[in-house]
């Protein structure tokens, strides 16, 4: 049952006026050693105890504090409409505010998401990228989004399909274009000889690889495309993992004096790297996904449209259960323990149906020091899968697009037929000044961040 299925159904009991005062007493000499907001006396109203030992206080003011069993804050609710939610150790872990949700990792690092008056997103995933995604256009009875992203100091766009399942809706990723049926059989089968192949950053190790060298090695030769494509995906989300360790160390830097520092990331120590098996088993998922190109390429223009009982192929694909994780994600494990996934991080799909929070259990597969561990059992939001799968998908399309360009070269075998034909629907053009947009959304982001952190802590002060 889920989590918030099992406190909705727990008996509560409101208390006395004498009654609250002595708990909030009791609950307040509790909180002498905590952290962050943990640190400020709970305020003086009326309690509301659940069967699980949590409270409610009703506090002036219109706030309301939800506390925990053992005294630490979990969220508070100010005016307006406004929240927000704190981890066991007085960290903030999400901010609404208006149309505005900022969402903080473990680690320090912050996306912030944007519901605009014209139905637009702005989503920023760090100081240095995110998109802008808003309605493209209606086709053959499907809808498509796009989405400029802004990453690496310039823009580019990507087309979704929208596919609503359950009454929530899903963005499933569109190829700009398709190849030729040779070229997808070239890269689906084996090649007619292994190769041996040095990566670029090899040579050199960039700061990434050291990093990461514990967790993941490139293979010694390759006798087929998937494989190399497994390692063209695995490099780059680890290439992201790095980068968005650094900006969350910044973001942790600029953070308020009153949090406390988000745990170090760790460097060696990995006691899970990827295994040859697990990483034949993502050449798997790759053939798959290579397959299911080669199809759209004969039925894009006359895709159908989906039916409202129809669930997303990528995150509930009952034959594909494998993800590698494209961005850092905060989960619970089934106990209720906090832990992060990180880019490049492997997961397994144990549910096809989600619960009714649109959860599915995973197990992990492979993950890297101070991430979730081996063998975890985690609850994942299928939207949250659904991003992975597209994020798979658009990397093993830019590892294509480096083997048909370098067809030949470099050490990689030639490629027949790298001709291509259109996709579903027409790439547009990339939105104007997302940069700046996502800069702003950032600045305003820090004044309500600011604020509501400030007010929750002051509410508990100042009606003390």
């Amino acid at each position: 049952m889920p989590q918030a299925q099992q406190q909705r159904q727990q008996p509560q009991r409101t208390l006395t006026p004498t009654e609250s005062q002595q708990q909030i007493q009791n609950l307040n000499r509790n909180r002498a050693t905590m952290g962050g907001i943990n640190r400020n006396p709970l305020p003086q109203g009326q309690v509301t105890v659940r069967g699980d030992g949590s409270r409610t206080i009703a506090a002036s003011g219109g706030r309301q504090f939800q506390v925990r069993p053992n005294g630490s804050v979990a969220r508070v609710s100010l005016s307006g409409g406004r929240t927000a939610a704190f981890r066991p150790d007085g960290r903030v872990s999400a901010i609404h505010a208006g149309g505005m949700q900022i969402n903080h990792g473990l680690r320090g690092e912050r996306q912030i998401v944007t519901v605009r008056p014209d139905r637009s997103r702005l989503v920023s995933m760090g100081p240095h990228q995110g998109y802008l995604e808003r309605p493209y256009i209606a086709r053959n009875g499907r809808t498509y989004v796009q989405r400029t992203y802004w990453a690496g100091g310039r823009p580019y766009v990507q087309v979704y399909r929208t596919n609503y399942y359950r009454g929530v809706p899903y963005y499933g990723y569109v190829p700009h274009y398709y190849y030729h049926p040779r070229f997808y059989g070239w890269a689906y089968n084996p090649w007619r000889v292994p190769i041996y192949y040095r990566w670029a950053w090899y040579a050199t190790p960039p700061p990434w690889y050291s990093f990461y060298g514990g967790y993941f090695a490139p293979a010694p030769m390759y006798p087929t495309a998937a494989l190399w494509l497994t390692d063209f995906l695995l490099a780059e989300n680890l290439r992201l993992a790095y980068e968005a360790q650094r900006d969350a160390e910044a973001n942790a830097e600029a953070a308020q004096a009153n949090q406390p520092p988000p745990p170090a990331a760790e460097g060696q120590g990995y006691a899970t790297p990827i295994t040859p098996e697990l990483k034949q088993a993502i050449a798997e998922e790759v053939r798959a996904q290579l397959a299911a190109e080669q199809q759209g390429a004969s039925t894009a223009p006359q895709q159908p449209a989906p039916s409202s009982t129809e669930a997303p192929p990528g995150a509930l694909d009952p034959a594909r259960r494998l993800f590698v994780v494209s961005s850092n994600l905060a989960v619970a494990t089934i106990d209720g323990q906090d832990c992060e996934l990180t880019s490049g991080d492997i997961i397994t799909r144990l549910d096809d149906s989600p619960d009714n929070d649109n959860k599915v259990r995973v197990s992990v597969s492979s993950s890297k020091g101070g991430d979730c561990g081996v063998g975890s059992t985690l609850m994942v939001d299928v939207n949250d899968l659904q991003e992975m799968q597209n994020q798979f998908a658009e990397k093993i399309d830019t590892g294509l697009k480096t083997l048909a360009d370098n067809s030949g070269k470099g050490g990689l075998p030639p490629a027949p037929d790298t001709g291509t034909t259109a996709g579903e629907v027409p790439l547009p053009p990339p939105d104007a000044n997302v940069d700046s947009a996502l800069q702003a959304q950032q600045q305003q982001a820090d004044q309500t961040e600011k604020q509501v952190q400030q007010e929750a802590a002051q509410g508990a002060q100042n009606y003390y």
